[in-house]
């Protein structure tokens, strides 16, 4: 099967069609059926998804395990759209070759999970890979300090990572205002994306508050029909 043709690194930061910004929109494949992921993977795409989000777990970092480069690199002939990874796992510098290899766009990389992140930011975009740094719910923004100036995207978690489905915690939201003070401060390139728990009960507020990308597993997934459920929390966001 040949591979779809690949977008450019683009990434749909802060559109502006008509002076509109637009959210970014990242279903999680975690939250999809693998029976039918092709299916799903285009369903999503049509509905005007603009990245798709891949949660890699090794089982010791969060207590779940998902999947490797390989599927990753399976799954990226199925879909032009970027390639978004967020990597729950100890010691992300010794994979993100690899992940890289199979045609992720963007690696996220947790800041509790490796005592190097300002080296691992420098690598991933001397390999032309947008990175990121990921936090739990107990780390402070403030954390973030040191590195923001190297830092593509700042992931804030919304539930502790490891599981899809887990409920809302609603201090991520001034967590995102804190982050988006520190970005308008230091790195206004940086996207800020949200998390965990995410739907049409709290995505304008984080919006609002200066997300710029929501991931969202269940509340696509898990929905009868993905694409409608999309389309609803672009409707929200309109």
């Amino acid at each position: 099967m040949q591979s779809p043709p690949r977008r450019p690194l683009n990434d749909f930061h802060r559109l502006r069609p008509n002076g509109v910004d637009v959210t970014i929109l990242a279903p999680s494949l975690l939250s999809a059926d693998f029976a039918r992921i092709a299916e799903q993977i285009a369903c999503v795409q049509e509905a005007g998804a603009q990245y798709l989000h891949l949660d890699v777990m090794d089982g010791r970092f969060v207590p779940n395990i998902t999947w490797g480069p390989k599927i990753i690199g399976d799954l990226r002939r199925l879909s032009p759209l970027v390639f978004d990874a967020h990597l729950m796992i100890v010691e992300p510098e010794r994979y993100v070759d690899d992940f890289r290899e199979a045609g992720c766009d963007r690696i996220t990389f947790h800041l509790e999970a490796t005592p190097h992140a300002e080296r691992l930011l420098v690598h991933l975009r001397s390999m032309g890979v947008k990175a990121g740094i990921a936090i739990c719910p107990q780390t402070p923004v403030g954390m973030l300090q040191d590195v923001i100036e190297n830092c593509d995207t700042v992931l804030v978690m919304s539930v502790n990572p490891g599981f899809s489905g887990q409920k809302f915690i609603p201090h991520a939201i001034e967590k995102v205002r804190e982050a988006r003070a520190l970005i308008d401060g230091r790195n206004v390139e940086c996207l800020i994306e949200v998390d965990g728990g995410v739907g049409e009960g709290n995505a304008r507020a984080l919006v609002e508050a200066g997300a710029d990308a929501l991931v969202m597993g269940a509340t696509v997934f898990g929905a009868p029909d993905p694409a409608v459920a999309l389309r609803r929390i672009r409707a929200l966001l309109a």
